[in-house]
């Protein structure tokens, strides 16, 4: 029992000392736990506010660690702790003002955020041992023991916890099903990250109590030892004779892949890196063997997935994806090169090199973003240029083109458009939405296509499984409509009705045999939302052969937001026959869920 006790006051004096060491970072988990409490009691999708403010915490928790850890290792920022604050504050006040504007939490902008906190990560795992003043394969040791142990105790607690109120709801009185979720976050957003902070010692400290603390975290306990000397390690090695034997069979069928080697290659790199730092520090034949051999063994593999990434670029241009695994493909290969001739005291450049190879990514003109909207718009006109569609910045329309190019220009159309990018194309109309096929077909001359449309006749058909529940908080009322392919031209009947004492109409307009657009306007006919439904159902159908009959309402079913209104297509059923049949097209029984601004 004293032993118990001890512990217990250690580690809320540990706790405790993290608070007062990291409070940027403790006032944005705060914040952010706040905040997703208040999500989970609304029961419905929350204003697109409560979304910005929940990424401007996550950054500002990341900039708050890596701000003191810059205190801890330099002695001038150490006298001007509050102006370093004062400053990271102002930092996350301006994060949340570029986001402010936005409509929307894009990918684009999502990207950058987690790419912008993956790059301070790095920066505060390094800072302690710039030019040496610590062991930086100690100090990343420590924050590796220090994650996992924290991810396990809160495991557990949260088992715990669950388990305690699934008792008292059982036996005592009824729980609001709520307090589950709230508990949760407060474990995960609030206790996770705090005890891990709380396991981390003040590596550049001068202080006799900091240093045995940081001498005692940095010890290598013999279950990780046997991890990676035991597991680990030949696990990758088995990988790697794999990967030697796949690139042997290219060197004879001289058949490149067409795409899988790139995340493959990708996670192989990323993980046989951590495990070169972690490996850097025991002392027996396997880690010592890995330590000399791996970087060495990366430099063929990172180069053949170069040069298939390579490929893939040239044949469709530039996407995020795309640039990323080249990126992190370029950074292993520095990486790899740089380990193979400098001692294991050096592998702080690893850090050093992600941080800024992350922020090389989201830096304009050279962003992951720029780059690929460029080669995608350029990719374009060039195909255009070449079937004399595009000719000095000016559209002549084709109706006879090749099935190539229709496939091609429709993905990059749903793409730029997918992205908001189509209004950087100066020939497309400004109100250009590729999602309606007589769009394309107005503008282009010849229909959009999908994969498998020069096939003839597909028929697909697909239902709304039955008896399933369907969440409908957060809406403010539910329509059953239908629409069919021969419908074309005729005049649909709005729907009328009224929420919080506002007028609205919806309305389904037909516009070509696949494509329906599904409208709701104010009386005074201004759109405050609206959505097609065609390129939803073909990605359901996949434009294939077979029936796929009953499908949970997840498959059948996306979400359009518009601001703060928002509105919800579930499908019932989906009529789909493509091809050159003269029934081709597509009928629709949907529900429609829409809902209003709170006010």
């Amino acid at each position: 029992m004293n032993r118990f006790t001890a512990l217990l006051k250690t580690t809320l004096t540990r706790l405790f000392a993290a608070i007062s060491r990291f409070p940027l970072t403790v006032i944005c988990l705060i914040g952010a736990t706040i905040l997703l409490c208040y999500m989970v009691s609304l029961h419905r999708q929350p204003e697109l506010i409560v979304h910005k403010l929940s990424y401007t915490f996550l950054v500002g928790s990341f900039l708050g660690v890596a701000a003191q850890f810059a205190c801890e290792r330099f002695s001038r920022l150490n006298q001007r702790r509050l102006t370093v604050y004062a400053i990271s504050t102002l930092l996350i006040i301006g994060y949340y003002l570029i986001l402010m504007p936005a409509p929307a939490l894009s990918q684009e902008v999502t990207t950058r955020t987690f790419v912008a906190v993956a790059a301070m990560f790095c920066a505060f795992v390094w800072v302690p041992s710039y030019r040496e003043a610590a062991d930086f394969n100690q100090v990343s040791l420590v924050h590796f023991k220090s994650a996992l142990i924290s991810v396990l105790y809160s495991a557990v607690l949260a088992a715990g916890c669950a388990s305690i109120i699934a008792a008292v709801d059982t036996l005592l009185f009824n729980v609001n099903e709520d307090a589950y979720a709230y508990t949760m976050i407060i474990i995960w957003v609030i206790f996770a990250p705090l005890y891990y902070l709380s396991l981390l010692p003040r590596f550049n400290s001068q202080e006799p109590t900091d240093q045995e603390f940081a001498r005692y975290s940095a010890q290598y306990p013999r279950f990780l030892e046997i991890l990676v000397s035991y597991i680990a390690i030949p696990l990758v090695t088995v990988f790697t004779l794999v990967l030697t034997a796949y690139f042997i069979k290219i060197l004879f069928t001289l058949k490149w892949p067409s795409g899988q080697l790139g995340s493959m290659v990708l996670a192989y790199s990323a993980a046989g890196l951590i495990i070169y730092i972690l490996a850097s520090l025991p002392d027996n034949r396997f880690t010592s063997w890995y330590i000399k051999l791996f970087p060495k063994v990366l430099v063929p593999v990172v180069i053949m997935q170069l040069i298939s990434v390579g490929i893939r670029l040239d044949a469709y241009g530039i996407t995020e994806s795309r640039y990323y695994i080249a990126l992190f493909g370029l950074f292993a290969l520095l990486c790899a090169v740089l380990l193979s001739f400098l001692p294991v005291s050096k592998n702080g450049l690893i850090a050093v090199l992600a941080a800024c190879f992350a922020i090389l990514s989201v830096v304009p003109p050279i962003d992951a973003f720029t780059v690929s909207r460029h080669s995608q718009i350029n990719r374009l006109e060039r195909m255009l240029e070449a079937e004399g569609l595009l000719h000095d910045g000016q559209i002549t329309p084709k109706s006879e083109v090749s099935m190539n190019l229709r496939l091609e220009t429709t993905s990059i159309l749903n793409y730029l458009q997918a992205r908001e990018y189509t209004r950087y194309v100066a020939w497309l109309p400004t109100d250009f939405n590729p999602y309606n096929s007589n769009n394309i077909k107005n503008v282009l001359g010849f229909e959009p296509a999908y994969p498998g449309l020069n096939q003839e006749n597909n028929y697909f058909f697909a239902t709304l499984e039955p008896q399933h529940a369907v969440d409908i908080s957060g809406y403010s009322i539910m329509v059953h409509a239908n629409s069919h392919r021969g419908a074309v031209g005729v005049n649909e009947t709005p729907l009328d009705f009224e929420v919080g004492g506002v007028k609205y109409q919806m309305l389904l307009e037909r516009l070509s045999e696949q494509e329906v657009k599904v409208v709701v306007r104010t009386a005074t006919g201004q759109e405050v939302i609206a959505t097609g439904l065609y390129d939803f159902a073909r990605t359901i159908s996949g434009i294939g052969n077979a029936p796929k009959e009953a499908l949970p309402a997840e498959q059948m079913s996306f979400e359009v937001l518009n601001q703060d209104y928002k509105m919800r297509i579930m499908f019932q059923n989906l009529n789909i026959t493509t091809g050159d049949a003269t029934d081709a097209g597509v009928d629709y029984g949907l529900i429609i869920l829409f809902g209003v601004p709170s006010r």
